[in-house]
């Protein structure tokens, strides 16, 4: 493989890299995760493909390979998409942090 593809790829997971922590401050609530997890999984293909040398392999290797981080990558954001729907029904609690009075024995 030639260096200049390895310095592609490697400057591509940086952008990436960086992509992700700028979504990150930027506080877009539920498409936050989405874009967090789809980043994440081209980042995890790019490394599969070259570093690992998936690409010069045969293609039904390189699109099984491929396809379980994609179908991780949906579970988990489906599971999280759907506790995100009960986050609004927890209540929050202030639990007071006082110890309880002592009880007195009688003898």
């Amino acid at each position: 493989m030639p260096v200049w593809q390895l310095l592609a790829v490697f400057v591509a997971l940086i952008l990436l890299t960086a992509l992700t922590v700028l979504q990150a401050s930027l506080g877009l609530g539920n498409l936050e995760l989405i874009l967090s997890l789809i980043i994440a999984t081209i980042k995890a293909s790019l490394v599969i493909l070259f570093f690992m040398h998936m690409i010069h392999e045969k293609p039904l290797n390189a699109i099984i390979f491929l396809s379980s981080f994609v179908f991780v990558a949906l579970f988990i954001g489906f599971t999280l998409m759907d506790a995100a729907g009960y986050r609004d029904s927890l209540e929050y609690q202030q639990i007071d942090s006082t110890p309880p009075p002592a009880v007195e024995h009688a003898e």
